[in-house]
């Protein structure tokens, strides 16, 4: 971290599979702060909603937090990390039991200031 400060903001447990949500995620990969959410206002997928939620968090935690302006923020990473499966059982016949693992996600966005 050089002299411009980063701010970051997580979202935990997001109940989203971490490889859908970074098809999201890389469209928003290095662009403006008002450009990404415009973007994610109409992407069409599902995963828009909470990482527009983060970048939005990641926004307001620069302005308040360090007094950044938000017109002049990037975004300078973004990851969705693996967060724990929760575990479910499907019945099957014959009194088999089908694992059902579903996926949790935790979002990551960190901003820059520029100029």
């Amino acid at each position: 971290m050089s002299s411009s400060k980063s701010v970051k903001a997580v979202a935990k447990y997001i109940r989203m599979s971490p490889h859908k949500v970074r098809r999201v995620l890389n469209q928003i990969r290095g662009r403006s702060y008002q450009e990404a959410l415009m973007i994610l206002e109409f992407l069409p997928y599902d995963a828009g909603g909470p990482v527009w939620q983060v970048v939005h968090s990641v926004a307001a935690n620069a302005k308040n937090n360090y007094g950044l302006d938000k017109k002049k923020l990037i975004i300078d990473e973004v990851f969705a990390d693996e967060g724990p499966k929760m575990k479910r059982i499907r019945p099957r016949a014959q009194g088999r039991a089908f694992k059902i693992l579903k996926p949790t996600c935790h979002i990551t966005v960190v901003v820059k200031a520029i100029g």
